[in-house]
């Protein structure tokens, strides 16, 4: 009974290293993750958490400004359906 525990163990954490393994590959090269030496699951985890915060910032950011330039847009006679359209494609 524990050998079978323990297969299914192993294939438990073979399973999550091989995702934390493509969590690592999706995060940028200048990350410290990247290099070629074994990096602790947890850091890998901490800074893909660290970097989906970055990216929703940054998607924060940009809608806040796409709607600040339709804004500015309307003000100078611009037909903003026609941007907002583009946008939506």
């Amino acid at each position: 009974m524990s050998s079978r525990r323990t297969r299914h163990s192993k294939n438990r954490d073979d399973e999550l290293n091989g995702l934390v393994s493509k969590l690592q590959a999706l995060l940028p090269a200048s990350s410290s993750s990247c290099n070629k030496t074994r990096v602790p699951a947890s850091k890998i985890l901490q800074e893909t958490c660290n970097y989906i915060k970055s990216l929703r910032a940054e998607g924060d950011n940009l809608g806040l400004r796409v709607s600040q330039l339709l804004d500015s847009m309307e003000k100078t006679g611009v037909d903003v359906n026609i941007v907002r359209d583009l946008l939506q494609q």
